[in-house]
Order: C-alpha cells, then sequence, then structure tokens
C-alpha cells in the first residue's frame, strides 16, 4: 500500500513536470494556480488534517503573504527573491503566532470563531486603508528576480518551474515532518489530546508550533499568487478564500497529503469545468449551483474523499467475489444433498 502511495505521488509531480511539454500557455497558467492553490492546501492539511484545529481564517495568512509581496516591492526595481519570498512568509508567520498565540486558548467552535474573527479583522484592514488599496487593491510594480536575469519570475515557463519546486518542496517537508516526534505529537493530539497530555506532553507549544508553520506555508502561496497575476486586493482575505480551501481538502480526503492535492485539483478543475460555456451554454452563469451539487455527491458518496475511492473500489469488488463464492458454496451444497 505504501508502494503504492509513492508511486502515485512520484507519477503526480512527473506528470506536473512534463506539462508544459505538452499544453499550451493556458493550460501552463491554469496549472501554475492550481499548484499555488495546493500549497495553500497544504498549508491547512497541517492544522485540519494532521492535528484537528479547523480554522476558518487561513486566507488571512495567504492574502498577509500576497499584500507583503506588494508592498515590499521597490517602486523603482525589481526586488530580489532571495530576500522578498523569506519577507513575505515570515510576515504570513508573525500574525499566525499572534493569531494562534490567542486562539489556541479555546477549543472547537470557539475556536473557529476566533481565527475567523482574525480574519476578518485583517480584511477590514486592507479594505478600508489606504495601506491596502481599498476595494481597488494594489498593482505588482516589477517581479523578483534571482542574480540579475538567471531566474526572472516575470516568464511564464520559469515562473511555473519555481512555483513547482515549492510545490514539491512543501510536500516533501511536510511529509518529513509529520513522520518526526513532532508528527507524531500532532497525530495524538489529533486523537486525544488530554491522553496526550496525560502522559507528560504539553500540547499547546506543539499546536503553536503548527499553527505558525502552517501560516508560513499559506505565506508562501499568498506570495506566488501576487507574483503570478501581478495584482492583489481584499478578496485574497475574505472569508470565502477560508471556506474555499477547507471544502478543496475535504473533497480530496482529511489526513492524507495527496488528499491536499488531489483536493486542489479537483476543485478547480470542476469549477473550470461548470464555467464553461461550451459545454453548458448560457447556465454556465450559475456555475456555483453546479460546482455545489458536484460537493455535496462528492462528501454524500465519498466520505473518505477522492483519495479513498481505490479503497472504495477494491472493497466492493472483494465483497462482490465473496458473495459469488458463498453462492457457489451454497449451489454445490444443495447439489450434494
Amino acid at each position: 500500500m505504501k508502494s503504492s502511495k509513492f508511486f502515485f505521488v512520484a507519477a503526480a509531480f512527473v506528470l506536473l513536470a512534463l506539462w508544459p511539454l505538452m499544453a499550451g500557455q493556458y493550460g501552463v497558467d491554469l496549472v501554475t494556480k492550481i499548484m499555488v492553490f495546493a500549497i495553500f492546501a497544504l498549508s491547512l492539511e497541517l492544522l485540519v488534517g494532521s492535528t484537528g484545529l479547523v480554522c476558518f481564517g487561513q486566507a488571512a495568512f495567504f492574502g498577509i503573504g500576497a499584500y507583503a509581496t506588494v508592498l515590499l516591492t521597490p517602486q523603482d526595481g525589481a526586488p530580489s527573491l532571495l530576500w522578498l519570498l523569506p519577507a513575505c512568509v515570515l510576515a504570513a508567520a508573525l500574525y499566525a503566532l499572534l493569531v494562534g498565540a490567542l486562539s489556541l486558548r479555546t477549543k472547537g467552535v470557539y475556536f473557529i470563531m476566533v481565527t475567523l474573527a482574525f480574519a476578518q479583522m485583517a480584511y477590514y484592514v486592507v479594505h478600508d486603508t489606504p495601506l491596502g488599496g481599498g476595494t481597488d487593491g494594489i498593482y505588482l510594480m516589477a517581479k523578483p528576480v534571482v542574480l540579475g536575469t538567471l531566474l526572472d519570475l516575470d516568464k511564464p515557463m520559469a515562473f511555473y518551474g519555481f512555483t513547482l519546486a515549492c510545490l514539491t518542496a512543501v510536500f516533501g517537508f511536510l511529509t518529513l515532518l509529520l513522520r518526526s516526534r513532532f508528527g507524531r505529537a500532532l497525530a495524538g493530539i489529533r486523537v486525544n489530546e488530554q491522553r496526550m497530555r496525560a502522559t507528560g506532553f504539553s500540547t499547546y507549544p506543539y499546536k503553536l508550533a503548527a499553527f505558525v508553520i502552517s501560516g508560513g506555508m499559506a505565506g508562501l502561496a499568498g506570495f506566488l499568487f501576487a507574483v503570478k497575476d501581478g495584482f492583489v486586493n481584499p478578496e485574497l482575505i475574505s472569508w470565502h478564500l477560508s471556506g474555499e480551501v477547507l471544502i478543496m481538502i475535504i473533497l480530496g480526503g482529511l489526513g492524507h497529503l495527496r488528499g491536499a492535492l488531489i483536493g486542489a485539483f479537483a476543485f478547480a478543475l470542476l469549477q473550470e469545468f461548470f464555467k464553461s460555456e461550451a459545454i453548458f451554454g448560457e447556465f454556465a452563469k450559475h456555475w456555483h449551483l453546479g460546482l455545489g451539487l458536484s460537493i455535496i455527491a462528492c462528501v454524500a458518496l465519498l466520505p473518505r474523499g477522492l483519495v479513498g475511492v481505490p479503497e472504495q473500489v477494491i472493497t466492493r469488488l472483494r465483497g462482490r467475489s465473496g458473495r459469488v463464492r458463498d453462492d457457489s458454496v451454497v449451489e454445490v451444497s444443495h447439489e450434494s444433498v
């Protein structure tokens, strides 16, 4: 089973690496956007699927990373990626430290509401003040580079490769993290936090560390989004985006890193499918309806998410073969009688 999971992940990343050779400009741009949201989904998976903390304010860290990219970019030239990227990730991580230090003292629905409240505070800061440009947003004046023109993120293919490298690094980092002692502690907190405390673990520092790491990765996704689009607006911090990324990891399957990848791709492709006027004509204007019904169907029919589809199919096939064997035994026994 582990070998099949590794093969699936390896095949997915190889396909992503080869995708620009097979797709046109639109296909490359679409997959680049999906990979950015896959990093965003992985950041939330660390909290929800691995630690059991349902955060409804993840968009705040994503938006802070995006706004930091624009605000820290000088007006007179392209900034260096070597300092801009860490600065944006650090800005998101620092806000996550503030939010986590206060919100992690609550539990359950109260934790959800507190994280939502902090996200809305960040939203209104950029929406109602000149700092964030208000509802008009802000344009990115120049995209970052590395050592002159060694890596120019203004070029679509260079940015695609850089985004893929970031996604690979985040996935690899989380894989190692969850297999470490720290990751095992998070798994124990998710299953039974009270028992973890009884065994001598102080769970608060572990949860806070996971919250900060998650916020930093969401900031990385925000940085990539701002560089890709060259524009940021308050919608990047709205609760709608927090809900969308939560749907992604539920759709893919909670508790699995590959589920976050699958969920991000499935959600984005479903959006593109229902928005297609070539397929749905005038109904494409009401694409939210089709998308919502599809997600409801997936949740109802696939309780383990898309990542659990192969297991469900194998279980049903084994069940059918078992019933066939039982029926054949009954027939033989009747014949013998």
